[in-house]
């Protein structure tokens, strides 16, 4: 089959399209036929090597493993003896946790699997599990978003973001969204109740208190976000400026070590997929509550200009390898 491999860090031009081995299932996995895959800058810290802390887990000199892309919509092929939720033929979608969806196959855990929504199509499903999973784990389980609220989404129209917007408004909250002046148009279409254009104004600077921040892009520390903030709100960190040691992780040690001292509560979070979580993404999806903005595609062929795109930081919505 053809995939994408990586034997070495560096720039996209590091990726490599070759013929490797089929995968072959274990007994709680399905081989699933990809029609499609989400890339994310996950992808590119990945290729690059760097934030050098990634590096601890991924491996000091070169990869561990040689794949790429963690979310994937496809066609089931074969299941593993044990698995009683999905047969071949099943239309699904989903992810795997060391990335290896930039193939014509791969192999994904029964739990990171949820039949496709009918109304999408293979590379809008694509675009779904770990953006939409990231935003609904953390308004929901991190922010305990109610009605009513005054929601805050920095960063509304990258990949997180656009589907935060939707979440937050499926919780019946009022939400404002913070982006660039050609993406405000963007933000209302997917409902937001209010758009900030950072270009021309500091969003820091309103008189307006929210209840909940979800920060996709720590551009501003915890002391001037919480001149925004009721005193009880909370705060969820999830980005920050790039680097080459700690990435955003540098921006996420700097808030928490100043959330001791803030009324505020302060969080972060680690994205991971279930079958609960993605059974709730799908009926959102099915009820058109949410749905996914793709911003370009690009065939297998083309995934280092994919990730190319991704890394100038200016897509809007998500960014999809179709295969």
């Amino acid at each position: 089959m053809k995939a994408i491999t990586i034997e070495k860090y560096g720039v996209p031009d590091v990726l490599r399209l070759e013929e490797i081995d089929k995968p072959t299932p274990g007994a709680e996995e399905v081989l699933v036929r990809v029609r499609a895959a989400g890339a994310n800058i996950a992808d590119c810290y990945i290729s690059r090597g760097r934030p050098y802390v990634m590096r601890l887990a991924t491996g000091l000199f070169k990869p561990k493993t040689h794949g790429l892309g963690a979310n994937f919509a496809g066609v089931v092929e074969a299941v593993g003896q044990n698995v009683t939720r999905f047969k071949p033929g099943d239309e699904v979608f989903g992810e795997v946790s060391m990335g290896a969806c930039f193939a014509e196959y791969t192999c994904a855990p029964e739990d990171g699997l949820e039949l496709k929504p009918a109304n999408l199509t293979f590379e809008q499903a694509a675009a779904v599990p770990m953006s939409a999973l990231t935003a609904l784990q953390a308004l929901r389980d991190k922010g305990h978003i109610a009605a009513g609220q005054k929601v805050l989404i920095n960063g509304a129209s990258g990949g997180v973001g656009t589907f935060a917007v939707q979440i937050a408004k499926s919780f019946d909250a009022e939400v404002t969204g913070v982006c660039s002046t050609k993406n405000v148009e963007l933000i209302r279409s997917l409902g937001a109740d209010h758009v900030v254009d950072y270009t021309r104004e500091d969003f820091t600077g309103s008189d307006v208190r929210y209840d909940l921040m979800f920060d996709n892009v720590g551009n501003h520390s915890l002391l001037q976000c919480r001149r925004i903030l009721k005193p009880d709100a909370t705060y969820i960190s999830n980005g920050g400026p790039a680097g080459r040691w700690l990435g955003p992780a540098a921006h996420l040690l700097k808030t928490m070590m100043l959330a001791p001292f803030v009324s505020q509560k302060v969080t972060s979070l680690l994205e991971a997929a279930n079958p609960a979580d993605l059974r709730t993404l799908k009926d959102l999806l099915e009820a058109e509550k949410i749905t996914p903005f793709v911003d370009r595609t690009y065939p297998l062929a083309e995934t280092r200009e994919a990730l190319r795109y991704l890394q100038t930081r200016h897509a809007r919505g998500k960014v999809v390898i179709t295969i």
